[in-house]
């Protein structure tokens, strides 16, 4: 077995140590269908003859659709083209290193520390592709409308934020301005019509979800780990979605405005933003790095220690939504990057036209609880 010292560690070994690991986080959202395996990503970015590949444009076909024509011997048949859309895709890449002393190890009578890196690394890297998934949602949510671009597509962006929108922190009561046993489906409704039963997924902040709790709407899923003991597995369900409670999802406080000549005084508020997503709304697939584990020596500090180092590279694809990476400095997306609206567009064919914004599984409800 690998060792947490910088002479007896084999990355390769330890890899594989690290991937027997069960990822009961990652196994659930893989299970709710909202973060799925796409064969497009893999076959661009890991099994390509390419080399260094950060960035792609892949084909996004479109749905055969139109009116059937009647077939009774006499009218001819008139038959359409499918459209093929354009979709961008990436790849981002972190990287995070953790140190521990030769001492630790000598004043414990030889506590196995690599034992507490491995229980810790999973959720680790989970909170952060976590974080860059919060960040995608920021980013899509803040397309562009408006300016330079064909007007029609800043049209289906519009109209794609406004469907995908419930917003029901300016309600008139303040029961109606938190969600409800009514708030999920009437936004997924609203957002895809009769697809909406794709839905599978919301992520929101706690203070929601402690909102559901209080409605019992909101139930906490268990698991059962390899020392056969229950623990919370910090996930749930609500109407039979699954629930990830996070404290990183968009908070915006509104400041209190006081009373004056027609105006009434409003005290302060928050709005939380909660995001749902439906079968296949993000494409994951960890795509590698040339050396995703390595240890380092460093003998004269401290009496000696080692760090271990860690690499994820990750492509990701979000359903019918294109990234454009038309502002990001490397070949890495950043969070901030993923978060900027001129970054993203509804997938098109170049020439104006747009998919249907009810084939996106992506919509987000906005209250104050």
């Amino acid at each position: 077995m690998a060792k947490f010292n910088a002479k007896s560690f084999n990355e390769k070994a330890f890899g594989k140590y690290m991937s027997a690991i069960p990822n009961v986080k990652m196994n659930k959202l893989r299970e709710s269908r909202a973060i799925v395996s796409d064969q497009r990503l893999r076959e661009t970015f890991v099994t390509s003859s390419q080399t260094g590949t950060v960035y792609a444009i892949l084909p996004f076909f479109g749905l055969i659709g139109g009116d059937a024509q009647n077939y009774d011997g006499e009218t001819n048949l008139t038959a359409e083209n499918t459209d093929t859309f354009e979709q961008g895709v990436f790849v981002y890449g972190r990287m995070k290193g953790w140190v521990e002393a030769d001492f630790s190890y000598d004043v414990t009578g030889g506590v196995d520390f690599m034992a507490n890196v491995r229980n810790q690394i999973n959720r680790y890297w989970n909170e952060v592709d976590q974080g860059v998934l919060l960040a995608i949602m920021e980013g899509i949510f803040s397309m562009s409308t408006t300016g330079k671009g064909k007007d029609a597509i800043k049209a289906a962006n519009a109209e794609f934020i406004d469907k995908h929108t419930y917003d029901i922190s300016e309600m008139a009561t303040k029961e109606d301005q938190c969600v409800g046993a009514t708030s999920l489906n009437v936004a997924i409704q609203k957002a895809c019509g009769d697809n909406k039963q794709k839905f599978s997924l919301v992520i929101c902040h706690s203070t929601v979800a402690t909102n559901l709790e209080n409605l019992k709407l909101l139930a906490y899923l268990k698991y059962t780990d390899a020392d056969g003991i229950e623990r919370d597995l910090e996930m749930g369900t609500w109407n039979g979605r699954l629930v990830i409670v996070d404290d990183s999802m968009p908070v915006e406080v509104i400041p209190a405005v006081p009373a004056s000549e027609g105006v009434q005084a409003q005290d302060s508020y928050t709005k939380y933003t909660t995001y749902i997503l439906g079968e296949g709304a993000i494409g994951f697939e960890p795509v590698g790095a040339k050396v995703p584990y390595e240890m380092v020596r460093d003998a004269k500090t401290r009496g000696g220690e080692d760090t271990l180092i860690s690499r994820k590279r990750n492509a990701v694809s979000v359903a019918g939504i294109s990234y454009l990476k038309v502002s990001q400095k490397t070949n890495s997306p950043t969070d901030a990057e993923l978060k900027i609206g001129d970054n993203w567009e509804l997938v098109n064919n170049g020439d104006g036209k747009v998919i249907s914004h009810k084939a996106i599984p992506i919509a987000r409800i906005i209250s104050r609880g």
